[in-house]
């Protein structure tokens, strides 16, 4: 008897060690990819601020959802040379940027290395929007009015683009330097005639100041015009050597904003409380508006593609907008998202 009890209590002893050892190392949970306990440090670097486009990187850190994958994200601001760079020296794992300034740098002797993994809103948003009613509700309409412009090369080509598809004199449009930070107060005292915007949220942002505006989006007017802005960049060493920690990433990133468009408010809530200077209502107001915009029409979430993607390029080429020509399916994959 005294055997057996003496066998019991080292039983015992062995099963609290091991639990002590378990809750010591967190190996009970979910290990990190590869089998390890380690938790994986990511760091992303925004493209500006925090804002709608990126809810869903806050919902996924929120909700655990990169813990799930054994990773632990680092959000940034970028830098004055933007997140391409940081990306491509390796000090940040992702980043935010856009099809059409990821140009320049995916081609010739000092292309960056960088690689787009995901399309955060599936389609173009973003066109020119003016006051009610002074004849800006059409490209050729902005003949004889001022736009405030950033001198972009492609920006200035697509402008010119639409206005001449439409019937319109481009020559005759009165192209002023930017000094816009804030688009309602530019319209609204007529420091200008017209604007580039990204309607998800100084579109929304005019309509909840009750400001009336006109406004056309660049990809009805020109198809080759609906590119990805904004997509996830991933710098391409990590993508060769972590590649499973690559799709956990992004496994957890679907999940962040899928759940943004399933919960538009709650996931405003969330960005807010990450971003204490928003304005509350205006974050809803286009968190609601982009809840159908992150994916739209397609089933897989931040699937890019190729022939949008070629498209654009393909144009970027023929009107000599890059130094080079862009080979197509150049600078983007699919190969690292969900199902």
């Amino acid at each position: 008897m005294l055997n057996n009890r003496r066998i019991k209590a080292k039983a015992l002893f062995l099963v609290l060690v091991m639990m002590l050892n378990c809750l010591a190392f967190s190996g009970c949970g979910k290990k990190a990819q590869g089998g390890s306990d380690e938790v994986k440090k990511i760091t992303l670097v925004l493209d500006w601020t925090p804002n709608t486009n990126h809810t869903g990187i806050y919902v996924a850190m929120e909700k655990g959802y990169f813990a799930e994958e054994g990773i632990e994200v680092e959000v940034v601001q970028p830098p004055e040379g933007g997140a391409e760079v940081l990306v491509a020296s390796g000090k940040a794992e992702f980043g935010i940027s856009f099809q059409d300034t990821m140009a320049p740098a995916i081609i010739g002797d000092d292309a960056l290395d960088v690689t787009a993994v995901a399309a955060l809103i599936q389609h173009n948003t973003s066109g020119i929007i003016s006051r009610a009613g002074e004849g800006m509700d059409r490209p050729s309409g902005m003949e004889g009015h001022s736009y405030s412009t950033w001198n972009g090369s492609i920006e200035i080509a697509m402008l010119e683009n639409v206005v001449t598809a439409d019937g319109g004199d481009f020559t005759k449009v009165e192209l002023i330097p930017s000094t816009v930070t804030d688009e309602v107060s530019a319209l609204s005292t007529k420091s200008t005639d017209s604007i580039w915007i990204f309607y998800g949220w100084a579109g929304v942002k005019m309509e909840l100041e009750g400001i009336e505006t006109d406004y056309f989006a660049f990809k009805d007017i020109n198809p080759v015009f609906d590119y990805y802005s904004p997509v996830l960049i991933a710098n391409n060493e990590f993508l060769e050597t972590e590649g499973e920690y690559a799709k956990g990433f992004l496994r957890a990133l679907k999940k962040g904003y899928e759940y943004a468009i399933d919960n538009p408010e709650d996931a405003a809530k969330i960005l807010c409380d990450n971003a204490s200077e928003l304005d509350y209502d205006l974050v809803v107001a286009s968190q609601t508006y982009l809840a159908s915009e992150y994916k739209a029409e397609v089933s897989r979430w931040g699937y890019i593609d190729p022939a949008r993607w070629n498209g654009f390029y393909n144009w970027l080429s023929e009107e000599g907008l890059v130094e080079e020509t862009i080979p197509e399916n150049t600078g983007f994959s699919n190969d690292y998202l969900p199902e």
